[in-house]
């Protein structure tokens, strides 16, 4: 319990709580926001000039980062553990099918993600971050558009669309980096 109680407790359990979020809120902007909802595909929105994508990619390029800030604050079993519940959480908010693509694709590529960010992680967070992203991006996007829809068609709006949320939170990791090493908190 003295864990929670400092500084770094509760901004890991913000984090953990935030990370979970982010999984159902993908799975429900999918039938609910976007540009365009073509009858029996994804809501679909802008990523970049002439380039769109299921709707669901900017929480889950929010949920790549979040994953790395849970385990640098709570530690490797905790970022475990919310993968699973956010696993468990999109099987059971999102039809049959669009959960069973969600949760294979999330598990595998927050679990590859997981694997690039913890051995980079303390000495240089910024990078582990960005590659650990990348590298989570690319096979959650793979696998999800793959079981989901049978195709790889939105497959470079959902790495554009993943890779903006990885690259607009640079400056807030920039941020905690400084400000963590200035109060001299340590990853866990």
């Amino acid at each position: 319990m003295d864990r929670f109680l400092n500084r770094q407790g509760l901004e890991g359990l913000v984090f953990f709580v935030a990370f979970i979020a982010t999984i159902p809120l993908a799975n429900w902007m999918l039938g609910h926001v976007g540009m365009v909802c073509p009858p029996g595909a994804p809501c679909l929105i802008p990523v970049a000039p002439g380039l769109m994508a299921p709707s669901g990619v900017l929480m889950i390029g929010l949920a790549l980062v979040l994953r790395d800030l849970v385990q640098r604050r709570l530690g490797v079993k905790w970022a475990v553990a919310a993968i699973l519940a956010g696993g468990l959480i999109s099987w059971l908010v999102a039809p049959p099918a669009l959960a069973l693509a969600s949760v294979a694709a999330f598990l595998l590529s927050e679990l590859a993600d997981l694997a690039v960010y913890t051995p980079l992680q303390r000495r240089r967070l910024v990078a582990a971050v960005v590659l650990s992203g990348l590298v989570g991006l690319v096979i959650d996007s793979a696998i999800f558009l793959q079981l989901a829809f049978g195709s790889l068609d939105y497959l470079t709006g959902q790495v554009v669309g993943k890779a903006w949320m990885v690259l607009l939170s640079i400056p807030f990791i920039l941020w905690l980096r400084r400000r963590d090493e200035r109060l001299g908190l340590v990853p866990a």
